[in-house]
């Protein structure tokens, strides 16, 4: 049996294979829950998080950011796992930005989703010859891969959205594909955009698309639940988290108020929503470990509930997470 041990927070990379639970090396005590900030021995932030073969997945940025210095410093993408939502499997960076030969480095925002019996990992990165942020694509076999660029080339550049002319406008890919295997993604940046997927899923399918949803910042994640199609997003800044609903992946989107509240020591909101062994969970991050804050986040996660008629109850952020689930 591991010596438990706290992990004291020092912007520590995260060790492959390190299994953590409130910040501690053990893998015992089912029965209780697992605190916020998840983990505490690295800095992460927008999370992404996916369920695949029973396990819940959460994909990150990775905050490296100096204490004391301002700017996002992000090289790189980590990968946790869990069977029972309180240990931890830290699998360490399985996607660099310089795992795209045509990128400029800049490991911000990104999400993962299945299909065809193949996972695709879509990032944010700096384009290196097109000025801009942009859109890429990796592949692989199994979610934790490993992961190859799927396409050899964006998806998504500047100059492909003329809604706005801000250098970042083309962040925070969010994938969904539908029951009928029809798949969409969104982004922006103060517009939020969407188009359709191809099969193939690293080629679009039609025209760029506008979603007209009040005050949309930046962080779509679309999801559906029985026969309502929910659409979250950061609204405002500091940022809060806002959604829609509507009968369509393609809208029109109603929108029905907010979830999340700003946040502290964070101006930034990102979160992601799945559901897991009967359990609907939101994950986001905010600045609150000892030496955290708006460069240097840390991943939460709470449950989340429904209504009768389908709108979401606000979220009640807690310290202790959520509890155990058996594996």
């Amino acid at each position: 049996m591991m010596k438990r041990t706290l992990v004291i927070l020092m912007g520590v990379l995260v060790g492959a294979g390190c299994t953590t639970k409130q910040g501690q090396a053990s893998k015992k005590d089912k029965d209780i829950t697992a605190q916020n900030p998840i983990f505490q021995n690295v800095f992460t932030a927008d999370p992404a998080p996916f369920v695949a073969n029973d396990t819940f997945y959460i994909y990150t940025g990775h905050d490296e950011q100096a204490q004391g210095i301002e700017g996002f410093l992000m090289k790189d993408w980590l990968l946790f796992s869990s069977t029972d939502m309180v240990n931890w499997e830290q699998h360490g960076a399985k996607l660099r930005a310089t795992d795209f030969a045509w990128a400029n480095g800049q490991a911000w925002a990104a999400h993962t989703e299945q299909k065809n019996g193949k996972y695709y990992w879509y990032v944010t990165v700096e384009h290196g010859t097109i000025p801009g942020k942009a859109i890429g694509v990796a592949v692989a076999d199994h979610p934790t891969g490993p992961w190859k660029d799927a396409k050899g080339e964006a998806l998504i550049t500047n100059d492909m959205t003329k809604q706005t002319d801000i250098f970042w406008d083309d962040i925070d890919p969010a994938v969904f594909v539908d029951e009928d295997g029809s798949a969409y993604i969104y982004w922006g940046n103060t517009v939020l955009k969407w188009a359709k997927l191809k099969d193939n899923m690293i080629e679009l399918d039609g025209p760029i698309q506008t979603i007209p949803v009040p005050e949309f910042t930046e962080a779509p994640w679309v999801f559906k639940r029985g026969a309502f199609y929910y659409l979250i997003y950061s609204a405002r800044f500091p940022e809060e988290i806002d959604y829609a609903m509507s009968d369509s992946p393609e809208g029109p989107w109603e929108y029905k108020g907010n979830l999340n509240g700003a946040l502290p020591n964070s101006p930034t909101h990102h979160v992601g929503v799945v559901e897991y062994k009967g359990n609907w969970y939101l994950v986001y991050h905010n600045g609150q470990l000892p030496t955290g804050g708006e460069f240097r986040r840390s991943v939460c996660i709470e449950n989340l509930y429904f209504n009768e008629d389908g709108t979401i109850q606000p979220i009640t952020r807690t310290t202790a997470g959520v509890s155990a689930i058996a594996n």
